[in-house]
């Protein structure tokens, strides 16, 4: 696989106009995370996804890595698919965290792509449903619609001075 700006380009419109099935795969998602939290979390739209995956794609150095692995995920197949079960749920939970960002929030989407995972089923080679499912746990980590994400009770009032 060659990775070029135009290659990062095709790949950022393709996860764009991914957005009907991953939104979907999003909301289903935290529907089963507020259930099972006992919490409300709000629905995300198709805008919110694509405004999010703008804003993942606009830092170079985050969009040529989200990019190789969707590139990588959409291409995957084994013949049987069990045997590829590790390199593709490997992909797909990098995938997540890096969507995320930086930690605590890299744990927390490649905990939930396991969630997603599982009731994540999609046409295609094998690893496109970890495609889906990693998508749908980095950027629902992303988007707002927790509450407990409202606030920061931990944060340190800095005094700013020298």
């Amino acid at each position: 696989m060659r990775l070029t700006p135009d290659r990062v380009e095709a790949e950022y419109e393709w996860t764009r106009a991914r957005a009907p099935r991953i939104v979907t795969v999003i909301n289903d998602t935290r529907a089963r995370l507020g259930a099972a939290f006992d919490v409300t979390v709000d629905p995300v739209t198709e805008a919110d996804y694509r405004r999010e995956v703008d804003a993942v794609f606009a830092n170079g150095e985050r969009g040529v890595n989200v990019a190789a692995y969707v590139a990588l995920l959409r291409d995957l197949d084994v013949d049987g698919d069990y045997p590829g079960f590790v390199v593709d749920e490997v992909l797909g939970r990098e995938l997540a965290a890096t969507i995320a960002g930086g930690q605590p929030l890299a744990l927390l989407a490649q905990a939930t792509f396991h969630i997603a995972d599982v009731f994540t089923h999609s046409d295609g080679v094998a690893g496109v449903d970890d495609l889906d499912a990693a998508l749908a746990a980095g950027f629902q980590t992303r988007l707002p619609g927790w509450s407990w994400r409202d606030g920061d009770p931990f944060a340190v009032s800095t005094r700013g001075e020298d």
